[in-house]
């Protein structure tokens, strides 16, 4: 909700110029600061533009007379706070906050935030959907679409922001106050930033960190970790149960996604409206639905918001059939439980594409559902050799030097009725720029193959 936060006058440091960093420096010159962008690549497409607007940039890196001189410091997602600039910069008094932090400390309506280790794009989107099919105002964005900033002029009371949060935005959160948090799940992830496990659950339970009595906290009862970082918080918690299994909460019976209470069994959202590929997606839809009811939310909207998704590019997206050989992209797969639950989506025949920059956790994981479902795996980028190592004494793995090699090489492997899946388990940045330039160019070779073979 809104507070009285001034940078009018103010000399506000932004770090980082991806997404997030331009549209907190927009954002805040807006709002009357003196801003300086600084970034460590030594260009920038939207320079002209931004010098229009009244940003001073900084490009080719971020030096110590420029963070000196900030009285507010905003880092975009991607910039690790614990550097020694920052440490200064806070013993001198100066504060060091996140994009997400700041746009919240702005917005005039309700916040739904939404984060977990997979699924938080689908469900933050299935949430959207099921408020406007409600017939009231959702503003979309954060860690998917756009940053919460871009939302923050057109926020009114009455605006229902649905915000995706990663634990890089909430890492550095303050004052970041949810009316509804949901903590989809937890696994292995970003070790290659966060230290260690315990870190990386420390910064997705600051979710809950400023929520109050009168706020909800909906949580994966079947997780373990979200239940135990979950216990004793302030807000009401509310459970969900992804595979069913609940006395009270939200879960799957039969053929509906209920809600079960004390005084009896209510019915949500039938089963036959989910659209959605893959056994997990369900899991999703109970959770989205969790939130719409604590919102609101009438049964008749959550099901009519169903309708037509069949869910988000570069998740579990189907791409087209060759010879009878499925293709999939799930792209976005980018860690470990991410892929395992692309696999187990499967029940037969898969040809698994995985690797790229590795995050951390155990690709031995994916050892059992490729067992039982697999005929080989494709080894692509850096994370090849540990995909070689992991997985070669379970079925065959076969390395690629390009998504182009991947493609043709996971297309002999199949056999009709299987399926050749991009599930990576590791980011895309040794070969990509992001997980979407990764999917894009999977779809892309699977498009030439079926000109080829046309």
């Amino acid at each position: 909700m809104a507070t009285d936060f001034q940078v009018d006058g103010r000399r506000v440091v932004v770090v980082g110029a991806a997404r997030s960093g331009i549209a907190a420096a927009e954002l805040l010159v807006r709002r009357g600061a003196r801003v300086v962008l600084t970034e460590t690549r030594p260009t920038l497409s939207d320079a002209d533009r931004l010098r229009a607007a009244g940003i001073e940039l900084e490009l080719g890196g971020h030096t110590a007379p420029t963070i000196d001189s900030a009285d507010l410091i905003v880092t975009s997602p991607g910039v690790v706070t614990d550097q020694p600039l920052f440490a200064s910069a806070r013993s001198r008094g100066v504060e060091v906050i996140g994009e997400l932090e700041l746009a919240s400390r702005w917005v005039r309506g309700p916040i739904i935030a939404i984060t977990g280790t997979k699924g938080k794009s689908t469900t933050t989107t299935l949430i959207g959907r099921m408020v406007q099919a409600e017939g009231r105002t959702a503003l979309v964005g954060g860690n998917i679409g756009v940053p919460l900033s871009v939302h923050v002029d057109a926020s009114t009371p009455d605006t229902v922001h649905v915000v995706e949060v990663s634990s890089f935005q909430l890492e550095s959160t303050t004052t970041f106050r949810p009316w509804i948090s949901l903590w989809l799940n937890f696994a292995d992830d970003h070790l290659d930033r966060h230290a260690s496990i315990d870190e990386y659950a420390s910064a997705k339970a600051r979710i809950f960190a400023n929520q109050r009595a009168e706020d909800w906290a909906v949580v994966n009862a079947h997780d373990p970790v979200v239940m135990a970082r979950s216990k004793g918080i302030a807000p009401t918690r509310v459970p969900f149960a992804p595979a069913g299994g609940l006395d009270e909460g939200y879960a799957v019976d039969g053929e509906w996604v209920v809600r079960k209470a004390r005084n009896g069994t209510s019915a949500l959202i039938p089963v036959s409206a989910v659209e959605l590929t893959g056994a997990h997606m369900l899991g999703n839809v109970v959770a989205a639905a969790a939130v719409a009811d604590v919102a609101g939310v009438s049964p008749r909207a959550m099901t009519n918001a169903l309708s037509g998704f069949r869910g988000l590019e570069h998740v579990m997206e189907p791409v087209g059939v060759v010879r009878g050989v499925r293709f999939v992209n799930d792209s976005k797969a980018t860690n470990v439980e991410a892929a395992r639950r692309s696999i187990e989506s499967f029940d037969s025949g898969v040809v698994a594409l995985i690797g790229g920059r590795f995050k951390g956790g155990d690709l031995r994981e994916l050892r059992e559902p490729l067992r039982d479902r697999g005929r080989s795996v494709i080894a692509i980028g850096e994370a090849a050799p540990l995909v070689r190592e992991a997985l070669s004494d379970v079925l065959p793995v076969i390395d690629a030097s390009s998504m182009h090699e991947a493609v043709a090489r996971g297309f002999e492997q199949a056999v009709s009725g299987g399926v050749v899946l991009l599930a990576p388990a590791c980011a895309s940045f040794d070969w990509f720029v992001d997980y979407a330039a990764r999917g894009r160019a999977f779809k892309e070779e699977v498009e030439e193959l079926k000109k080829r073979l046309s």
